[in-house]
């Protein structure tokens, strides 16, 4: 009932679409877990969350305490357009449920915040209703789009905000959140984001450091290097290839390659998978396997790449490079600080990523050797603290009487990636 203890906690939604990999559903759930544990001390209120999501296999992570989770129907990538994962529907009678379920969830649920991560309204329009219905019936709550540090192409990108509606971005959205480091990559001066949108921007940093992190599974002794490809739908070719590549002496290999992937091609690469390389589906918690590991192979996606960019192990980066070339802006512009290394998948093979490991074990020397000083080196100097700094925003939004932070009173070394912006882009 209205006016009970419980009714005065906050109320925060996070939604995600999550039609290829994992990488949506991860990045709330580290918001969640970042959320979670801070408003509460900002706003001295509990903190209740729902992670909406669009991916089945999201629950096996278990939610932050106060949370739960609201699994929509699932869709994917199907000829370059959006299918049905599952339900042998129509999109139309798809997309009505996943409507359905968004309204019903932002109506009753009535949060304090909601979250959108990445498509402002939804996949083909989802959200244009629930988030016009929250507007008007519950007019108090903050709505913030969340955005990764690179979108795309800035050619690319401005066909989508053409499509999407720049005017009723900023009519519905409160603010922007730019999960990134504006002095590695500046979406705003770059035109990937409309200027007419920049006066909402906040540059939160990359949401890297205080990942909530599972202890890892006690089957991989160490020195063990790693690869992953996230969901592991479109991480065949570059799985395939790492599975195939040399291990040196002393290492194992464990080879992930996502639930995603189908079973049939899982085989093949584990029919391909040299001597003390082992391949899995998946694990318990990939950011616990990346931290202990001694290098990572990964693609390019903003999730795997954080959670990277957190740990001490040397990457070797292989972006997909269609049908968004996101991957490689950041893979390069990672790339150009020093703190990853890139391989196009031009020049993918065993042999390449085979010399690398080499190269990583020649390093260490014998036994569990440091890691790559110059790109654990390079990270120090990234904006990895995200989580702390977006939570400080959302306390703001929500009203908190919170002491000043960083988050909200930047110091004046803080850096382009703590300013907001008021400027029209370039």
């Amino acid at each position: 009932m209205p006016g009970t203890p419980r009714d005065r906690g906050l109320r925060v939604a996070l939604y995600s679409h999550d039609s290829v990999g994992l990488g949506h559903t991860r990045r709330n759930l580290a918001i969640a877990h970042a959320l979670g544990s801070a408003l509460p001390a900002l706003t001295g209120r509990r903190v209740s969350g729902l992670l909406v999501t669009g991916e089945r296999t999201a629950t096996s992570y278990p939610a932050p305490e106060g949370w739960d989770w609201v699994v929509m129907p699932g869709i994917h990538k199907r000829d370059g357009r959006y299918a049905p994962r599952a339900l042998d529907v129509g999109m139309d009678r798809l997309m009505g449920v996943r409507s359905s379920v968004v309204d019903g969830v932002l109506g009753s649920f009535r949060p304090h915040l909601a979250v959108v991560d990445r498509h402002a309204f939804g996949v083909d329009g989802e959200l244009a209703g629930p988030l016009a219905n929250l507007r008007r019936d519950n007019p108090g709550c903050r709505l913030v789009l969340g955005l990764r540090e690179v979108l795309d192409a800035p050619s690319a990108a401005a066909a989508e905000w053409a499509r999407v509606g720049v005017e009723r971005v900023a009519e519905t959205f409160d603010e922007l959140w730019v999960y990134g480091d504006a002095g590695v990559h500046d979406p705003v001066a770059g035109g990937e984001i409309p200027g007419a949108l920049a006066g909402r921007v906040r540059f939160t940093g990359y949401l890297s450091a205080g990942r909530h992190c599972a202890e890892p599974a006690g089957d991989m002794a160490r020195p063990y290097l790693l690869t992953m490809a996230g969901g592991g739908s479109d991480g065949y070719a570059m799985t395939r290839a790492a599975a195939a590549a040399r291990v040196p002496a002393g290492y194992r290999h464990l080879v992930v390659t996502g639930p995603q992937m189908p079973a049939a091609l899982r085989e093949k690469v584990r029919a391909a998978a040299a001597p003390g390389t082992r391949v899995l589906a998946s694990v318990p918690d990939g950011l616990a396997y990346i931290r202990s590991a001694a290098a990572v192979v990964v693609m390019g996606g903003y999730n795997t790449v954080c959670e990277v960019l957190g740990s001490a192990a040397p990457a070797l980066v292989v972006p997909r490079v269609a049908p968004r070339t996101e991957q490689l802006i950041r893979g390069r512009s990672l790339e150009a600080r020093g703190a990853v290394r890139v391989l196009h998948p031009d020049r993918l093979g065993a042999e390449a990523i085979g010399d690398w490991f080499s190269d990583v074990a020649r390093a260490a020397g014998p036994g569990v050797g440091p890691p790559s000083a110059g790109q654990l080196a390079a990270r120090g100097t990234l904006a990895l603290d995200g989580l702390s700094e977006l939570a400080g925003h959302a306390a703001r939004l929500v009203g908190a009487a919170a002491a000043p932070t960083s988050a909200s009173s930047p110091a004046p070394a803080a850096g382009p990636h703590r300013e907001e912006y008021s400027h029209a882009a370039v």
